[in-house]
C-alpha cells in the first residue's frame, strides 16, 4: 500500500493513495470513533500497529477525496527521530576525499525542517548553496533496541524518497553538519510511503535525481556502503528506535558542490528525486525573501 499524510481544508489527515484519490482514513476513524480506537495519523497507525489490519481494509467502502483536492504533507510530518547518514555511496565518499569509515557517518534533521512534494524547497537568504540529495528514507514500524542485522528489516514499515538538501556553506562551518542540514523547509519526504510487503528485494531499486530535468544522480540502492541492516543495527544500539522514526540512508555521488564548476539550486529550479516502485519526489525551489 501507499500512504500519505495530507491537509484537508487544514485538517490534518492520513490514507492510502489510490492514483488520483486518497482513501481518507482519518474520516474513516471519526465515523466510528467511540467503536474504533482513535487513530488521527500515519504515525499513530504505526504505533499503534494497525498497518496489516489497514493493509486488509475493503477500500470500496471508505471515504475518499480526489489527491488533486488536498495538499500532501511529508510522509511522517513529526517524526520523533530523523537520522541521515552520510558517505553511504563509495562514488560520494570518493568526491568529497573523506576516509574511509567502520562506522556510518549519522547526523540528524528536525522535522519541522521537512517539505512535502510538490511544495517549496526553500533556499534561506543567508546563503547561495543550496545542494540537492537523493536518497531513500525507511520509515521505522515497531520499537526495538539492539536490533540484530539479520532481523532488522523487520523493524521497517515502509520506504520513501527523500531530498536531505544541504546548505554548504553552513554545512561546513564546522566539523559538525546539523546547521546546514536544518534549514526550514530543506528535506523534501515523499510522495508516499510504500509498505515492505511491495518490495521483495531493496537492493534493486533505482535511484536517480534530476535538476531541470538533467540526470544529477544515478545509482542502485545495492551500492550502499552501510545496507539498510546494518544501519537500523547501528542506530538501535545507541537509542531506541521507535514507530514513525526516519532513517536517511545516503546520498549517491553527483552531488552539486563537488562538480566543477559547481552547480547549486537556485529560484525556480526544479528537482526530482525518482526511485523505483517508490515514485517521484518534486519540489520547486523558492529563494527566501
Amino acid at each position: 500500500m501507499k500512504y500519505v499524510s495530507f491537509l484537508n481544508n487544514e485538517k490534518k489527515c492520513f490514507g492510502i493513495l489510490l492514483d488520483d484519490e486518497i482513501v481518507d482514513l482519518t474520516s474513516h476513524y471519526e465515523r466510528y470513533r467511540e467503536g474504533l480506537e482513535w487513530i488521527p495519523s500515519l504515525k499513530s497507525a504505526l504505533e499503534h500497529d494497525r498497518i496489516n489490519e489497514l493493509n486488509n481494509l475493503d477500500l470500496e467502502t471508505l471515504p475518499k477525496v480526489m489527491k488533486s483536492d488536498v495538499t500532501l504533507m511529508p510522509v511522517i510530518p513529526d517524526p520523533g527521530k530523523i537520522f541521515c547518514i552520510g558517505l553511504n555511496y563509495e562514488n560520494h565518499r570518493e568526491e568529497t576525499k573523506r576516509p574511509e569509515s567502520a562506522y556510518p557517518t549519522i547526523f540528524t534533521r528536525f522535522s519541522n525542517s521537512q517539505t512535502a512534494h510538490e511544495d517549496s524547497i526553500i533556499c534561506p537568504k543567508v546563503s547561495d548553496r543550496l545542494d540537492y540529495e537523493g536518497e531513500m528514507a525507511i520509515i521505522i514500524g515497531k520499537s526495538g533496541r539492539y536490533i540484530e542485522e539479520n532481523n532488522a528489516m523487520e523493524y521497517i514499515a515502509g520506504f520513501s524518497c527523500y531530498n536531505d538538501a544541504t546548505v554548504r556553506d553552513w554545512q561546513k562551518h564546522t566539523s559538525q553538519f546539523t546547521p546546514g542540514k536544518n534549514f526550514f523547509k530543506t528535506g523534501g519526504f515523499g510522495p508516499f510511503m510504500l509498505t515492505t510487503d511491495e518490495v521483495s528485494n531493496y537492493k534493486e531499486l533505482k535511484l536517480q535525481t534530476r535538476l531541470n530535468g538533467e540526470i544529477m544522480q544515478d545509482a542502485s540502492l545495492n551500492d550502499l556502503i552501510f545496507p539498510l541492516e546494518k544501519l537500523i543495527s547501528y542506530c538501535s544500539s545507541f537509542t531506541e528506535l521507535n514507530p514513525g522514526d526516519v532513517i536517511v540512508t545516503g546520498t549517491p555521488g553527483g552531488v552539486g558542490d563537488r562538480r566543477d564548476p559547481p552547480v547549486y539550486m537556485k529560484d525556480g529550479d526544479i528537482v526530482e528525486i525518482e526511485i523505483s516502485q517508490l515514485g517521484t519526489l518534486k519540489n520547486m525551489v523558492k529563494k527566501e525573501n
